[in-house]
């Protein structure tokens, strides 16, 4: 047994958004920063975020998307030429040109939070591996997070049941809670994203690099324990907002 096989696991609470292509690199590059602290024992729990809570739940065009926030799909392309370059780098595909819809992302929420149903809702390996197939249809594969098919598809390609999963998307399953989720992070002052909380005690905002989050890991790991052996964390589980 390993030292950290004994202290308490600190959560890492990741505030995103699965059509937030920063989102898309910050979620390699944390998980680039666990693997250089790898005697840290964490507990990484996906929380929900609406980039663009505007977006009717239908979705809209992605011209007109562009268009409304950048004044222009030109505009955009110069911010994009940066993001995918980032993307590459840390091993990743950003296709701008494959992307015809922007889609509202309650759906995709509820389909992380269903993932990580076995533990906390939007935590553990499962809902991780939901948030990342979400994201790489999206960005890498120009998919239509619109379509009811390709949400399904996605809960299949992660282990989950195609017919149950279709059952509780046609419903209103969990619609108030994740979005009075996201809601609070807005309300906690969470401005842009991805957004990481580490065990309650520090926030980095932004993609940072995998070596400057793992610096905040170690620092805040420190903290965490010393609150939590002084008795000033009464439940790590505990949502950090």
């Amino acid at each position: 047994m390993s030292l950290s096989d004994t202290r308490t696991a600190m959560p890492v609470d990741v505030v995103s958004d699965v059509v937030c292509p920063w989102c898309f690199i910050g979620k390699r590059r944390l998980e680039k920063a666990m693997a250089l602290a790898p005697d840290i024992p964490l507990s990484v729990r996906w929380r929900p975020y609406f980039l663009n809570p505007w977006v009717p739940r239908e979705g809209i065009g992605r011209t007109e998307y562009l268009t409304t926030k950048f004044g222009s799909v030109e505009t955009y392309a110069r911010i994009a030429e940066r993001i995918a370059a980032a993307a590459e780098a840390e091993g990743l595909v950003y296709r701008v040109e494959a992307i015809a819809r922007q889609p509202n992302t309650l759906d995709c929420h509820r389909l992380i939070r269903w993932a990580g149903a076995d533990g906390a809702a939007g935590s553990g390996e499962a809902a991780g591996r939901m948030k990342q197939r979400l994201m790489e249809l999206y960005f890498s594969e120009g998919a239509d997070l619109t379509a009811r098919d390709v949400l399904v598809q996605a809960a299949v390609d992660c282990g989950m049941d195609a017919d149950e999963t279709r059952k509780r998307l046609a419903s209103d399953a969990d619609e108030l809670e994740v979005t009075a989720e996201a809601m609070a992070a807005s309300n906690a002052g969470v401005e842009g994203v991805p957004c990481f909380i580490f065990g309650g005690v520090l926030a980095v905002a932004g993609a940072q690099a995998p070596d400057y989050l793992a610096g905040a890991l170690a620092r805040a790991f420190a903290q965490f324990e010393r609150r939590l052996a002084a008795g000033e964390i009464a439940n790590p589980e505990a949502r950090p907002y």
